[in-house]
């Protein structure tokens, strides 16, 4: 039985509001059972030096979680310097958002991503990279309104879920008291076509076999499937 009582194929409840901040081209707010994260979509003129005159666009991510997002308080990155973890988690979302991105349609400008987590229950990365693609998708919907590009840039969606190996058996969308526990954990990026973008999977204990590895791949696509329909119903 899984802390929560869910089945073993079972994501959290999952809630996209949009639109949830005055001045971001893009905003929303994705709730995925307890982890709530705020993704925001930002246009801004020009891209990186590296690309200057390359007629290519870009889209970034920032990654950040407020002080009491988790159990107890954690002091401001700002004040300390980004961990290895939360530029790693960055890099991560941005990599991914930009796997859906045709940069020529985009044109010369970027698009940054900011995704602040609220509250922390498990799956943070992977609720910034669902939300994310969110912010991106209404951002770019105001750059087509504007007529600004001709074409759409956003070739498909992008979503990511977390599945691991708990208490011996494989489960979706881990929350923290299985995440913290499970002897796999892995988090699994896919395109709405359920083409792989990025998997990141160790084994925190015993090792895993090639038939779980399988288990774990079909789960994922499960839970992605039900974050690109919601992803449609939110835009």
């Amino acid at each position: 039985m899984r802390p929560s009582g869910r089945e073993l194929n079972q994501m959290r409840d999952v809630v996209i509001e949009t639109n949830v901040t005055r001045h971001a081209e893009g905003s929303c707010l994705i709730k995925m059972g307890d982890t709530h994260v705020l993704c925001t979509a930002s246009l801004e003129p020009g891209v990186p030096r590296f690309l200057k005159n390359s007629g290519l666009g870009w889209v970034t991510a920032e990654y950040g979680m407020l002080p009491r997002a988790t159990n107890t308080r954690m002091r401001r990155e700002a004040k300390n310097g980004q961990s290895g973890r939360t530029q790693e988690i960055q890099r991560l979302i941005g990599r991914s958002l930009r796997a859906c991105i045709d940069r020529v349609a985009l044109g010369e400008r970027q698009i940054t991503i900011d995704c602040d987590v609220i509250q922390a229950d498990g799956g943070t990365r992977c609720a910034s990279i669902t939300g994310g693609w969110v912010a991106l998708r209404l951002a770019v919907n105001r750059l087509m309104k504007a007529g600004e590009v001709k074409t759409d840039p956003i070739m498909d969606h992008i979503a990511a879920v977390s599945c691991g190996i708990y208490a011996g058996q494989c489960v979706l969308d881990l929350d923290y008291p299985e995440d913290s526990e499970a002897g796999t954990d892995g988090n699994f990026v896919m395109t709405g076509a359920k083409g792989m973008v990025e998997l990141q999977g160790s084994a925190e204990g015993a090792t895993f076999s090639r038939d779980q590895f399988n288990q774990l791949m079909d789960l994922a696509e499960k839970g992605v499937d039900e974050l690109v329909a919601a992803q449609k119903a939110a835009v």
